[in-house]
C-alpha cells in the first residue's frame, strides 16, 4: 500500500513559502518587469547575473538576519 503526503503545512498557514514568493517578486520587479521582451537565453542570462550578482552578493535577506548570502554561509561553515 502506498501513502502519499501532500508537502506543506497546514491550511491558512501561508509563512511556508514566504521566503520563495519573496525571491520571485523580487525577482520579477528588479530584473524583469520593465526589460524589453528577450529571447529564451537573454532571459537566462538575465536571471542568471540577477541571482549571481545582485542577489546572492549584495541583497540583504530578513530570512537570516539581514545579511547577505555571501556573508552569512561562511560563518555556518565555521
Amino acid at each position: 500500500m502506498n501513502h502519499k503526503s501532500i508537502a506543506g503545512s497546514r491550511k491558512g498557514n501561508c509563512w511556508d513559502n514566504a521566503v520563495a514568493e519573496s525571491f520571485f517578486h523580487s525577482l520579477k520587479v528588479e530584473a524583469i518587469q520593465y526589460e524589453p521582451i528577450m529571447t529564451h537565453n537573454e532571459m537566462r542570462h538575465a536571471v542568471f547575473e540577477y541571482i549571481e550578482v545582485d542577489y546572492n552578493r549584495t541583497r540583504r535577506h530578513s530570512a537570516i538576519g539581514y545579511q547577505s548570502p555571501l556573508n552569512y554561509e561562511p560563518q555556518k561553515v565555521a
